[in-house]
């Protein structure tokens, strides 16, 4: 008999679609292909979208999304999987049923609620469902501060809210939250991952200078589908956060001096591309 046959890592992203190319699905994409892993799509949302705003969202119909999760969960298979845009309550159950059903155990859960241009990505009622359904099924959620406050009901506006607010989304039901401070003032952004089972003393502090930038579209979908790339290649939670941080602020500059469009332009996603990596 022969020995397998390697395979690239693969990370499948459940997500909605920007036309603008800066965000969602298409920011997933190219970040998977940046860092040397074979990218697939459930598409959740159409989005009319550009670097100035969100002007529709079409939903996809669930009952296709779970086609889309089944075509490719049959037959490639995922290491990883990154969650983003889920605008309705049913497309987040479909996404669990997806998880339960094919045994996915490293999920990257982005609770994308606001784009980017202020533009509300989420029906107010799927917030509860998504905290009861995917926190604890998620490996590590990815809120930004603006999407914690939503979550929790409270403003978090400073970086001494940070430890509070990752404690009580914990609570909520989350193994691991990557709170991000890029919402906060100052010349030194901080960004905290909790862990439910460390104390907070143990819990990783990522700080690092601000760069100066209109072109920030898109950050949170990178950072997210980055972590889930770096868990595909096989490192723990820990090296694969540190890893995409490092590579979102390497995108964010060498975007910096680059316009494209009238509003937030993308990152740099492809700044330093590395060949596919194969697996086994």
């Amino acid at each position: 008999m022969s020995p397998p046959l390697p395979h690239y890592p693969r990370v499948l992203t459940i997500a909605g679609s920007d036309s603008g190319g800066g965000a969602g699905i298409q920011a997933d994409l190219k970040t998977f292909s940046a860092l040397g892993c074979y990218g697939m799509t459930a598409i959740t949302a159409l989005t009319a979208q550009n670097t100035l705003g969100v002007s529709a969202i079409h939903g996809v119909p669930p009952a296709f999304l779970r086609a889309q999760l089944a075509a490719v969960l049959d037959d490639i298979g995922v290491d990883a999987v990154k969650v983003g845009m889920l605008h309705a309550p049913e497309v987040v159950e479909v996404v669990a049923w997806a998880i339960d059903t094919y045994g996915l155990r490293q999920v990257v859960l982005d609770p994308v609620m606001v784009a980017t241009s202020g533009d509300a990505l989420i029906e107010r009622e799927t917030v509860g469902v998504l905290v009861a359904e995917l926190f604890p099924r998620a490996t590590v959620v990815t809120p930004n501060l603006d999407e914690a406050g939503l979550l929790l009901g409270r403003p978090v506006h400073t970086e001494d809210d940070l430890d509070a607010a990752g404690a009580d989304l914990l609570a909520l039901g989350a193994r691991a939250v990557l709170l991000k401070g890029g919402h906060l003032g100052g010349d030194l952004l901080t960004d905290v991952l909790a862990l439910a089972d460390e104390p907070a003393t143990y819990w990783q502090r990522l700080v690092g200078p601000r760069i100066a930038s209109r072109n920030v579209h898109g950050t949170g979908c990178t950072l997210s589908s980055a972590i889930a790339a770096q868990l595909a290649l096989g490192h723990p939670l820990e090296e694969a956060v540190q890893a995409a941080h490092g590579y979102i602020r390497a995108a964010i500059e060498a975007g910096a001096g680059v316009r494209t469009g009238q509003g937030h332009g993308p990152l740099n996603h492809g700044f330093a591309p590395v060949p596919m990596h194969r697996l086994g």
